[in-house]
């Protein structure tokens, strides 16, 4: 059982920016315009929200979603370091930070909770991007997962160290495919 008290001040907040660097690197990989991305963003926040009703099973993702339940927690996960960044360099941001979260969990979480907050955090980089669809106008046309999406998404399992494949454990769509 991993508990917050485990983690410096610097690694809790690490973790905790986590949810929306994932977020952040779908998003910056292909931006879909002011309301599109608002979308993107606000389908991370939605399942954040909707993952605390739900099973509690996982104390390291309980007390992650908890702790942006406060004002003080989100304050703390904003991503401020990435003011006046490009896109590009804040996709980049994005997936180191996932590769240092993915090293820290390995060294202090238990595989399993390590795991499942991984695939959780590959599951909300999945539902930004099927939030907006990308290209066509007016909402007609475009596709609901951009290539470059896709490609962000394999980027970010890759940086977290889970598989870029199949249904896993209720996880939701793989996110090297189609939906």
């Amino acid at each position: 059982m991993t508990v917050r008290a485990q983690y410096s001040p610097e690694e809790w907040n690490l973790v905790r920016k986590a949810p929306g660097m994932v977020g952040l690197a779908v998003v910056a990989a292909s931006p879909s315009g002011p309301l599109g991305i608002l979308k993107e963003m606000f389908a991370v926040g939605k399942l954040v929200g909707e993952t605390m009703l739900q099973d509690r099973s996982n104390t390291l993702i309980s007390s992650v979603v908890a702790d942006l339940a406060t004002r003080e927690g989100r304050e703390q996960a904003q991503p401020t370091e990435i003011s006046g960044m490009s896109p590009e360099q804040a996709k980049r941001h994005a997936l180191d930070t996932c590769r240092r979260v993915a090293a820290l969990l390995d060294q202090k979480a238990t595989r399993e909770e390590a795991e499942g907050f991984k695939r959780w955090l590959l599951l909300l980089g999945r539902c930004a991007a099927e939030a907006a669809k990308e290209g066509g106008f007016l909402g007609i046309g475009g596709t609901r997962v951009s290539e470059q999406e896709i490609a962000a998404l394999n980027e970010a399992a890759a940086a977290l160290g889970v598989p870029a494949q199949g249904r896993d454990e209720g996880q939701g769509p793989s996110p090297i495919s189609r939906p």
